[in-house]
């Protein structure tokens, strides 16, 4: 495993670190699993974990308390997300910040976050959603930024939208938040335009999600993938973006070089991105954690096949179902 200074924090971060959502909030998903998973991860390397509130209303953050009590001689780096008071995903123009991010839920889900892991303090605490213009009412940075000063976090951070990374840039120069969390994948290229370059200029340390892009990237999706009722990747999969989805692995397959799977391509192509300080596939299985870290050792991809990959970029607009 190979880390990365991430941002002004100066932290040495995992280059693949872990993104704990599929643990709580996907079906298929067992405890016994995803600790072994986790632990698996922390034996090879892995030292930055990734969850929320939102992921079964707390349930992935126990499973990250009982890791970090597992392992109290190895430093673990912690992030979580306080949800919305509105509880609507993603945040939209008309909401204001009472409606999603008033200072007393702030500081709430922080104490509640807290709780579920049953830790003292977290590394990040990120906004889950995020729209720049809350930036004209003090009261929210402001809260976190007092929360900050107790010791109950050590950096503040934003999760950016889907397919909204510009939404985020205004955050990134106002110079008060550390960290931002942004899809970045083969096909969703589009924070190198703006976002990408405003975090390196102000040092703010950067979260790729959604390497694989929901699964997709694994090459394991096919025109009839279901999942059981309630499954999330229902409401997102619907037939338009799932047929297109398809379509698009469909065209990237010829450029997986041979011995190597499109996942692994997917992973070191974010590899290539050095404005990226850590990347966090879901990995709810002790082979996907084997696969997915091995990445970090095979280094980034070769010049021809980064080139060959940029021109697979899919500018998406967010809709009714990409939440």
């Amino acid at each position: 495993m190979k880390y990365r200074t991430f941002g002004r924090t100066g932290w040495q971060l995992s280059e693949i670190g872990y993104g704990m959502w599929g643990m709580a909030g996907w079906t298929g998903s067992h405890d016994d699993e995803s600790l072994a998973s986790l632990q698996l991860s922390v034996d090879l390397g892995c030292n930055f974990f990734d969850t929320a509130w939102g992921y079964g209303n707390g349930k992935s953050e126990h499973l990250l308390g009982e890791l970090v009590r597992a392992n109290k001689r190895k430093k673990l780096y912690t992030a979580t997300k306080i949800p919305p008071k509105n509880l609507k995903w993603p945040a939209r123009n008309e909401y204001s910040l009472d409606d999603c991010y008033p200072p007393d839920h702030i500081e709430e889900y922080v104490e509640k976050s807290l709780k579920n892991a049953g830790i003292d303090s977290y590394d990040i605490i990120q906004f889950h959603t995020w729209e720049d213009d809350w930036l004209n009412d003090e009261r929210g940075i402001g809260k976190m930024l007092d929360l900050k000063s107790q010791g109950l976090f050590h950096a503040i951070g934003l999760s950016l939208n889907r397919w909204e990374p510009s939404n985020g840039i205004r955050a990134v120069r106002s110079g008060m938040v550390d960290s931002v969390q942004v899809i970045y994948n083969i096909f969703d290229q589009n924070p190198k335009d703006e976002l990408f370059p405003a975090c390196r200029e102000l040092n703010v340390g950067v979260i790729a999600r959604v390497p694989l892009d929901e699964g997709s990237l694994t090459g394991t999706l096919t025109r009839e993938s279901r999942w059981p009722f309630g499954d999330w990747r229902n409401t997102y999969f619907v037939p338009e973006n799932l047929n297109a989805t398809i379509e698009r692995v469909e065209a990237l397959m010829p450029l997986v070089p041979e011995g190597m799977t499109i996942s692994e391509m997917a992973l070191r192509f974010i590899l290539g991105e050095q404005s990226v300080g850590t990347i966090i596939p879901g990995m709810r299985k002790p082979g996907h954690v084997k696969t997915n870290l091995a990445a970090s050792d095979a280094g980034p991809l070769s010049t021809e096949l980064m080139k060959a990959l940029e021109k697979h970029r899919w500018d998406r607009h967010p809709t009714k179902w990409s939440q």
